[in-house]
């Protein structure tokens, strides 16, 4: 009877004393300072993965931050990427898109504040070397396939109900990164003849990929803030508790298989 005490208060104190670690970060793209947030949990010992994690339009908000704490509870060094600069996070669709359209229109730049984030986490003590995975959500999810597109060296990517058109062109065998991407089929800002173009276009690339559009789903389907967005501003969105736990399934299996 004492041996199972003593034995469970052990594991208790062991248990207690692990935490995720959540915590803003600064570094630099350029002369503009990015301010991300970086999650990864303290009781894992020695180096392992880096993942990027690209924000939907909003910015770098409480529910990226989410994501990257999730990743890290996976066993990943989770980085939440500031494409805006200095922080910078819209508290409306008007604001929300008037940043992220500066950035689209402007791939270098999109490019350039990318970089930055992957050197800043692959930097980290406790990041393995040897390539990074990353997984971007709405904007954010266009971004990660355009870095993909572009030749960025990711060992895997997921693009969770990211706008999947593009103006970069690929060539068959650029494409080195495993990719997984996820869509509603009832999204009206990634319509069907949007995602044919993207089956097209990765097959003729020879891309290791996998698409899933969910029967009946609408845009921002992993966040459980979509309700609210679309009664407040509108918007076609719509939360999917099945889509979402369905999409992070098999975007963690992506990430051990890819990593071990």
């Amino acid at each position: 009877m004492k041996a199972t005490l003593a034995l469970s208060l052990l594991f208790f104190t062991s248990s207690a004393l692990a935490a995720i670690v959540g915590k803003d970060v600064s570094y630099k793209a350029g002369e503009t300072t990015m301010k991300g947030f970086l999650a990864y949990d303290d009781a894992v010992k020695g180096k392992r993965a880096g993942v990027l994690v690209v924000p939907e339009w909003w910015g770098a908000n409480d529910y990226a931050r989410k994501r990257a704490r999730m990743l890290a509870e996976a066993g990943y060094v989770a980085l939440v990427v500031d494409m805006y600069g200095n922080g910078k996070v819209a508290n409306n669709p008007q604001e929300a898109g008037a940043l992220a359209g500066a950035v689209n229109k402007d791939p270098q730049l999109a490019l350039i504040r990318f970089q930055a984030a992957g050197k800043f986490l692959d930097g980290q003590p406790n990041v393995s070397k040897g390539g990074l995975a990353a997984l971007g959500y709405c904007f954010g999810g266009g971004v990660v396939l355009n870095m993909v597109r572009a030749g960025e060296p990711l060992k895997a990517a997921a693009s969770f109900h990211g706008i999947l058109a593009t103006d970069i062109p690929v060539k068959p065998g650029s494409i080195k990164t495993k990719l997984r991407v996820f869509t509603g089929e009832a999204d009206p800002l990634v319509p069907p003849e949007q995602v044919e173009a993207f089956r097209t276009e990765m097959d003729h690339a020879k891309a290791d990929y996998m698409l899933l559009s969910y029967p009946g789903v609408k845009h921002t389907f992993t966040n459980r803030e979509a309700d609210s967005y679309a009664a407040q501003f509108g918007l076609p969105l719509k939360y999917d508790a099945e889509a979402d736990k369905d999409s992070w399934t098999r975007t963690l299996e992506l990430l051990k298989a890819t990593f071990n």
